[in-house]
């Protein structure tokens, strides 16, 4: 299941679980550590009071003071002790011989009694103190009776004269112990309260970049999309993710510069073989074209002139003359030879499309760069322009802009038309330079055939770019050097 799932969900829960396994591990750890030392502190404190009880009960055990030695061991018990302080339940004090010499419950433990005897507690006690090879302060813990036992031994001048012993009920641990482990849980818990939710938000902060990612090579299809709509979701940095992203984008632009050429290379051959049918048939059009023009000359001038006829003959000459004006745009061809361009050149044809542009109450927004003569041949490139700006104009709306501006830079002569209007879909743009392509009721859908022949043809190139609220057309053609 985890394996499926977002890193968006996946890392925060990774980086939750760390927090809450580190959290019990770190809690648990400290609960054995508080263990210890309360057994620890619970024993050596024990082991004092031993030691304390011990000296005074050595004189009065030398002269067999019994009330003495009662007075002693039930010091302890005249202060009030505090709840959870360490405080003996039981002292009593055993002859060398494991007889009971004075306790603090003479009812519970009567003098002179075996202390194996009295209760299984002592009778543990009694059993260690047999295995013990010299005297020495020990404590004996019960923890199947709950019980604790800590032995100091009353010597005086190296003769054992018997042994303190104090026990403690493991309550009292228990009850330090409980408490500390209560503090412990809510401190943990307060804990992991704080810390989940960062847990949670730079685990997502972690995971975005990875997500936007994967987002994006989603996307990356057959057909590539262009990356300035989702680039900048992409994480840039010096990481590896960073590096990743990094050579995402230079696939990204691999392949959009790889479609672009494939593109241009589907339009250039379909275009070149467009081009070599009409080159082929074209001579088949006009042979029987040249002789029906010629047979339509010859009837008017030995022919019958009757109105029916000359109507009909008029009507016949006009279709024929389109018919060979069509074939005519259809083969484009550039003479290298020609007149060189100049700045009155571009001037002359704003001069031509101005009619066009009043119709529809257009502005033209003209930048006309040429200063000297520029050696390239100035009637094709007046056609490229007049073209490209009817084109402009047809396409603009009523009251719209069209912009447009030539120059020379970098060895190029470079044409820019930029109209406002309805974006060239997709469709329209894979077929745009082919003839009899024409998104507009009038108009036959040869100009930009013949500008795209032309351009070809000059060694030239031609770019086209449609947005929501403009189309822009690039030509660039290369300028011959001065002799």
């Amino acid at each position: 299941m985890l394996k499926n799932l977002s890193l968006r969900y996946k890392i925060p829960f990774h980086i939750a679980v760390l927090i809450l396994v580190v959290a019990v591990v770190v809690t648990l750890s400290l609960l054995l550590r508080a263990s210890e030392v309360f057994k620890d502190d619970l024993l050596l404190s024990s082991e004092n009071l031993g030691r304390v009880l011990a000296q005074p009960l050595v004189e009065a055990m030398r002269h067999d003071d019994v009330w003495k030695a009662y007075e002693i061991i039930n010091s302890p018990f005249s202060v009030q002790a505090r709840e959870g302080s360490l405080q003996p339940e039981t002292v009593l004090v055993l002859t060398p011989d494991h007889q009971v010499y004075i306790s603090t419950e003479p009812e519970q433990y009567p003098m002179l009694t075996e202390a194996a005897d009295i209760s299984m507690e002592l009778a543990k006690v009694q059993e260690q103190l047999k295995l013990e090879e010299e005297p020495r302060q020990t404590a004996i813990d019960l923890l199947e009776l709950g019980k604790m036992f800590v032995v100091t031994p009353i010597e005086a001048d190296g003769v054992l004269l018997g042994n303190l012993v104090m026990g403690f009920s493991r309550d009292i641990f228990t009850r330090r112990f409980e408490t500390f482990a209560r503090r412990a849980a809510v401190t943990t818990v307060l804990i992991i309260v704080v810390l989940l939710p960062l847990a949670i938000y730079w685990g997502r902060r972690t995971a975005q970049p990875l997500v936007h990612l994967s987002d994006s090579m989603r996307r990356v299809g057959p057909d590539v999309p262009e990356m300035d709509d989702w680039d900048e979701t992409i994480y840039a940095g010096g990481d590896e993710i960073g590096q990743l992203g990094e050579s995402f984008r230079r696939m990204v632009s691999e392949l959009q510069d790889k479609q672009a050429l494939e593109r241009q290379v589907i339009v250039a051959d379909r275009l070149a073989a467009i081009g070599r049918f009409t080159a082929g048939i074209a001579p088949e059009i006009n042979n029987p074209l040249g002789g029906m023009l010629n047979a339509i000359s010859t009837h008017r001038r030995h022919g019958q002139r009757d109105p029916v006829t000359v109507q009909t003959l008029s009507l016949l000459e006009r279709g024929l003359l389109q018919i060979k004006e069509t074939v005519a745009a259809l083969l484009v061809e550039a003479k290298p030879t020609g007149k060189a361009l100049t700045a009155q050149d571009i001037e002359d044809t704003r001069t031509l499309v101005q009619s066009e542009a009043a119709k529809k109450q257009a502005r033209i927004e003209w930048n006309n760069l040429i200063g000297q003569e520029v050696l390239i041949p100035a009637n094709m490139v007046r056609q490229i322009l007049i073209n490209l700006l009817l084109n402009a104009i047809q396409a603009v709306p009523d009251s719209g802009r069209v912009q447009c501006s030539v120059g020379v830079e970098h060895g190029c002569l470079n044409i820019f038309v930029e109209n406002e209007g309805e974006q060239i879909t997709d469709e329209q743009m894979a077929h745009l330079f082919e003839p009899f392509t024409t998104g507009r009721e009038s108009g036959r859908g040869l100009g930009l055939w013949v500008t795209y022949q032309i351009v070809h043809s000059l060694g030239g190139q031609i770019e086209v770019s449609s947005g929501d609220e403009d189309t822009r057309f690039v030509v660039m053609l290369p300028v011959q050097e001065a002799a």
